[in-house]
């Protein structure tokens, strides 16, 4: 296409009544506004971009591009705009968008410059097929520029209509099959419904499901649905190197320069030149010099002549292959032997940049770092890391019978379990923890618990109060606050769950709402929060299954996925088996405590026998 004989416009010169006269083109819109987005996709399709605009100028102007308001007074439409625009042009064709249309197509110019020139026209609009009839979009033409005063004349004239002046030129029509790429946002509720940045609702995600049912959902429905509905804390931070192990990475890492920066041996031994090496007769070489790690050697190695070298020695100039000093044999006078066949050119040189080229990644983007990670960035000379703010995240646990340590224990009362291994657990993945302790079975406390957790937390963790028999005073105050469902999995152990967004001051934050029965809220927040969690963090690291040998047959109906508590081992031959821990009761904490791994049967499995294979999670580094 000749980009080049194409000017661009954007119209922006509505009056904007429709959005409370504030101009469409700078509704926010996608972390930007609605104008940045079109300008966005005109830009790569044209020489030069510029804005029709009649009020706003200096937002407009912002942008850089050149700024135009209607030269004919009194509010021409989008007519006006275009005459500008023409009068202007100092290209052959002028390509005209809204400013409100900000999924427009990236071939919109190159199809109206083919469909103008096939049809040897003077414009060339685009038409799309809604419902079995073809609809124009006019605003959205290719215009050559010579016909400026046929447009104005028509003006002057009191015309106003887009296609008024159609029979004083001629005019192409091109198909397009993306309907919706020409959707004109015209009010506040569109911009809303429309807008890429703004957070999915729960029935959004939810209707992406064919068979979609809150009293029996599949364990991976519940997972996709919570996968697909949370989304990443944006803030970030810059970290001393230290202080990085366990966040997570915010950008990539890129390396400044070549590891290892120099060719050099992978041994002790000797450089030497691989042309030199005999295929079937034994090498005498005479050393020349001695090269240590960190130290180069100017010796350059002629026929016959090697340097001693050490681990991590620069090649010296000369040398492509080491041989390892235990091949050969030294004699007297400074010369060595070595068989023929011993090493072939090019053996233990290690290249520049063979682990990391300058420039290229070394760590990226949404990477847990590690140990080994710390080291590499050391090696590469990074001192401060760019990481992803730590998630703040408030838990507590609901129910008048619940004590905390150290307070009497009354009749019917129990110490509150779950808030320490909540806070376990939310511990080992880096999060900064509110802890909120117990809150009573009262709807006041309930509901000022919820939004003080939610005006200070990225994410709230509750335990209890989301089974059947809870009060109905939980599901009312969760639903006033925003926007959350209640579920029954399909699951053991931990069948009831809430999950949603609650809002409160201008703030919100992701809730999970765990059931009560200890065994229950661990199993619960590994396969539904842990992801989740992680995700907000900028990370992806999905649970690792392990494949075992069942010591023993397990009952299991199919139709829905039990979590049993497991101790792997290894058998007679080595390979690894997994035994279950006994009772499988959703409050026998023991059993997690006794366990190392966890067995996951899954959905559509029914009964496993002796000798099957099952997947199982290890508890190492989770619990």
């Amino acid at each position: 296409m000749q980009i080049e004989s194409i000017s661009g416009l954007l119209l922006a010169g509505g009056r904007g009544t429709r959005m409370g006269s504030v101009d469409k083109g700078l509704q926010p819109f996608g972390g930007s506004t609605m104008a940045a987005h079109v300008l966005e996709r005109l830009r790569p399709q044209v020489v030069s971009v510029a804005i029709n605009a009649n009020q706003n100028l200096d937002a407009y102007g912002a942008f850089g591009v050149p700024v135009w308001p209607d030269d004919t007074p009194g509010f021409a439409g989008p007519l006006a705009g275009l005459e500008t625009g023409l009068r202007r042009c100092t290209t052959s064709y002028l390509l005209t968008v809204p400013c409100d249309s900000p999924f427009l197509p990236a071939d919109l110019a190159a199809r109206l410059l083919a469909g103008l020139q096939a049809a040897d026209a003077d414009l060339a609009l685009a038409v799309t097929e809604e419902n079995g009839l073809r609809q124009p979009h006019p605003v959205f033409c290719l215009v050559k520029a010579d016909k400026a005063e046929v447009l104005s004349s028509y003006l002057a004239a009191g015309g106003r209509r887009m296609d008024g002046w159609y029979p004083q030129i001629k005019v192409a029509e091109v198909l397009f099959e993306d309907a919706a790429a020409f959707r004109n946002i015209n009010t506040r509720d569109e911009l809303q419904a429309l807008d890429p940045a703004r957070p999915p609702r729960l029935a959004d995600v939810v209707s992406c499901l064919s068979a979609y049912d809150p009293d029996a959902l599949p364990v991976r429905d519940a997972q996709k649905i919570i996968r697909d509905f949370v989304a990443p804390v944006r803030a970030t931070e810059q970290v001393a190197l230290r202080a990085a192990l366990g966040r997570v990475l915010a950008s990539d890492i890129i390396s400044p320069i070549n590891v290892p920066a120099h060719d050099n041996s992978a041994m002790d031994g000797y450089a030497l030149r691989g042309e030199d090496l005999l295929p079937d007769a034994e090498l005498r070489l005479r050393v020349i010099d001695t090269v240590y790690a960190g130290r180069a050697s100017s010796a350059v190695a002629g026929k016959g002549e090697c340097l001693r070298i050490m681990t991590g020695g620069v090649m010296p100039a000369g040398c492509d292959s080491v041989v390892p000093q235990e091949f050969v044999k030294v004699l007297a006078d400074d010369v060595i032997v070595m068989a023929p066949g011993t090493i072939r050119p090019g053996d233990n040189r290690r290249l520049a940049g063979e682990d990391l080229k300058a420039g290229s990644a070394a760590l990226m983007k949404g990477k847990i770092i590690r140990p080994a990670d710390l080291g590499l960035l050391a090696s590469l000379g990074v001192a401060e890391v760019p990481v992803q703010r730590r998630l703040r995240v408030a838990f507590f646990s609901t129910g008048d019978e619940l004590r905390s340590i150290g307070q009497p224990l009354d009749e019917g009362c129990v110490y509150d379990s779950n808030r320490y291994t909540i806070y376990g657990m939310l511990q080992r993945l880096g999060c900064d923890i509110i802890d909120m302790g117990v809150v009573r079975d009262d709807p006041a406390a309930l509901e000022a618990a919820l939004v003080d957790a939610c005006e200070n937390a990225d994410a709230i963790i509750t335990s209890g109060g989301v089974s059947v028999g809870a009060a109905d005073y939980t599901r009312q105050i969760m639903a006033r606050l925003g926007d959350v469902t209640f579920w029954k999995i399909g699951m053991r152990p931990g069948r009831p769950l809430a999950f949603g967004r609650i809002a409160s001051g201008g703030k919100s934050a992701f809730l999970f709402g765990l059931p009560g029965n200890p065994v229950a809220v661990m199993v619960s927040f590994y396969f539904f929060a842990r992801e989740a969690l992680l995700r907000m963090m900028g990370a992806e690291a999905p649970l690792p299954l392990l494949k075992a040998r069942s010591v023993a047959a397990i009952r299991k109906k199919p139709g829905r996925t039990e979590y049993q508590r497991g101790v792997l081992s290894h058998g007679a031959d080595g390979m690894p088996e997994v035994r279950i821990t006994g009772s499988q009761g959703s409050g026998i904490l023991r059993s997690m405590s006794e366990a190392n791994c966890m067995v996951v049967l899954h959905d559509e499995q029914g009964s496993v026998q002796a000798g099957e294979m099952v997947d199982v999670l290890m508890f190492e580094g989770l619990v």
